[in-house]
């Protein structure tokens, strides 16, 4: 055959694979990036005037630095025009998230990371705002005003949430995405990244962002939508097309969550069924399974497709030991989790946080759901599932006697009651109700017949009325408590102190930030330093009464000390704090913000002796 001829196959296929492409983008509004080689322009007339507006509300959020009983550092802050804006510093008017840097990770309390999650989802928190009106954006500016860089992706959803009529169908649509940056500044910053265009108006944009990068927190100030009322047109101008584009295109589509094959059954009556399935029948059956191990859930989804034995392999329940869910946020409803039901039957961690909003996931198709594939389950993350309520604890406890692990992070629209069941689950060693609306008769039953508690959080929950009786009942019960976190609890005293020192030896990380009864003065810090020698982490985040003689009891008995939060405190000195860093080898994080004695010149000096502590020092313009 002439060597022509396969020359004109190659040409004719990539001829075709530019058309397909093309056609792609057309349809989807590809987003302008330096590299891409198809750039999309809207054309508007001039009847369709842009509109420009702030935010109206903040309607969900994963976590903020503030309190929930009042505006400093809270996520609510984004509502409204800037207040801050182009100030650069860490102001109180701002909207603050819970964690920053890789610090969190590094604790006692930290959780192991999920297999199979995509390495194109690097979201930690989220905000979402609602806007006036709904219009077709054309740009997204979000207002920046210390240690920008967080943001790493923006959507756009269908979904009008001051419509009395609920749609029919919700979605949503990334506008813009990249991976976690690095961004050197810490000065204010609009950030204006180029969008996609998309075919349906909106008034609900989500922010969702990654702080491992930052060197402290985040602050942001407002966030700006432009767009118009009437759908643009859209122009395409071509130039040559390069592989590395078409690369691109398959990862945008893993980008977009790639969940659409959840939400169809394959019947292995459509795959062929050949005489043999090749060297693959060579293989042992286990090895075959380590391998489609390393596979994401879409693409084992897209591999049962291709034959009987692979469908096999794919669907096999051992694939799903491990299940992460919550990348796929987006588009997981009832019927995703009815197709995987089969399948996890021995699902043994399972992650669920940020699904089910909006109506995606009902109390029927989740409680379906954990009624099949609860038996085995020893890990179940539930973070900011508002489809949650009582029923769906209550099958909870019913149908997963061996959970070990239970997260319910911000699930602040869970009732007072929903709680009460959590005390059937006496396996329970890790327990997170940050941000919910737990009530002291229901988190004393908890700590009661939930004895093997290791790790507890109690951080933000503002419906417990006396800690000292909480703490009191942790000290009883929790002997084995090696974590536990109680930022802005607002009444814990020495009482209670004295009681936790005194009943879990064991614990080695404490968050005791934003505690105003604490007094430095009643012998708290010093009672919590001597009684308390494997202490890893303490906050004790403005705390204005912690003085130099709590910093060298430290220094005296906390020899494994990694982390220390004393933002705000008047009354340590360099001095103590040199005392500190040269008896606590392993201290990596030492936050003095606002500290008055510590100005920047004791950091320079104290950083010169000890270059391999992070000392923190934020500023106010």
């Amino acid at each position: 055959m002439s060597p022509v001829f396969p020359m004109l196959t190659v040409l004719t296929m990539f001829y075709y694979i530019c058309l397909r492409r093309r056609a792609r983008t057309a349809t989807r509004g590809e987003m302008m990036n330096s590299h891409r080689t198809i750039e999309s322009n809207s054309r508007t007339s001039p009847l369709n005037a842009e509109v420009v507006q702030y935010a109206k509300e903040v309607v969900d959020f994963s976590s903020h630095y503030g309190s929930e009983n009042s505006m400093s550092y809270t996520m609510w802050n984004l509502a409204g025009v800037p207040n801050v804006f182009p100030s650069s510093g860490d102001f109180t008017q701002t909207a603050v998230f819970r964690t920053y840097g890789t610090w969190w990770d590094q604790c006692p309390s930290a959780s192991l990371p999920f297999k199979r999650t995509p390495p194109n989802f690097q979201s930690q928190d989220y905000v979402e705002l609602t806007f006036e009106q709904q219009v077709y954006p054309t740009a997204v500016y979000v207002l920046e005003t210390y240690h920008p860089g967080a943001v790493i992706r923006i959507l756009a959803c269908s979904a009008n949430p001051y419509s009395p009529n609920p749609p029919a169908e919700v979605r949503w649509e990334i506008l813009w995405s990249e991976r976690p940056t690095k961004v050197n500044a810490s000065q204010a910053r609009q950030f204006k990244p180029c969008i996609k265009q998309i075919n349906f108006p909106t008034n609900l944009i989500r922010l969702e962002v990654n702080s491992s990068l930052l060197d402290y927190y985040t602050e942001l100030d407002a966030v700006v939508l432009h767009g118009v009322k009437d759908k643009p047109v859209l122009s395409l101008k071509t130039s040559l097309i390069d592989m590395n584009d078409i690369e691109d295109d398959a990862y945008e589509e893993k980008n977009g969550c790639g969940m659409d094959n959840l939400n169809k059954k394959f019947s292995s009556a459509v795959l062929r069924e050949g005489p043999n399935n090749g060297y693959f029948d060579k293989l042992p059956y286990e090895l075959i399974q380590l391998i489609l191990n390393h596979l994401t859930l879409p693409d084992l989804c897209r591999l049962a497709q291709t034959c009987k034995l692979l469908s096999q392999h794919c669907c096999d329940p051992l694939q799903y030991i491990h299940l992460n869910l919550q990348p796929y946020w987006a588009k997981l409803n009832d019927t995703s989790l009815e197709f995987l039901q089969a399948r996890c039957t021995l699902v043994q961690w399972l992650n669920l946080s940020w699904t089910g909003n909006r109506g995606f996931i009902s109390v029927t198709g989740f409680s379906r759901f954990l009624k099949v594939c609860g038996s085995e389950l020893v890990r179940l993350e539930l973070s900011c599932s508002h489809f949650l309520n009582e029923t769906c604890l209550e099958v909870i406890s019913e149908m997963c006697p061996n959970l070990q692990a239970l997260n319910l992070s911000s699930c602040d629209k869970l009732p007072p009651q929903a709680f009460n069941h959590i005390s059937k689950l006496c396996s329970l060693k890790r327990l997170v109700l940050y941000r919910t609306k737990v009530e002291q008769t229901a988190l004393l039953s908890i700590l009661n017949f939930c004895s093997e508690l290791q790790h507890l959080s109690l951080g933000s929950c503002v419906m417990i009325e006396d800690y000292d009786v909480i703490a009191s009942m942790i000290g009883a019960k929790c002997k084995k408590l090696r974590t536990l976190d109680l930022w802005r609890c607002k009444n814990i005293t020495e009482n209670g102190i004295a009681e936790l020192a005194s009943g879990c030896p064991l614990l080695e990380e404490l968050d005791l930030g934003w505690c105003p009864t604490l007094q430095s003065s009643t012998g708290c810090f010093t009672r919590l330093a001597r009684q308390l020698p494997n202490l890893q982490k303490l906050f004790l985040t403005a705390n204005r009464s912690v003085c130099d003689t709590d910093i060298e009891e430290l220094a005296c008995n906390c020899t494994r000390l990694q982390q220390l939060d004393i933002l705000g405190t008047r009354m340590v000195s360099p001095a103590s704090l040199r005392k500190l860093l040269e008896s606590c080898k392993d201290l990596s994080l030492l936050d003095v913000s606002f500290c008055s004695q510590i100005d920047n010149r004791a950091v320079l000096e104290l950083n010169a002796s000890f270059p391999k502590v992070f000392i923190k020092k934020s500023f106010t313009q």
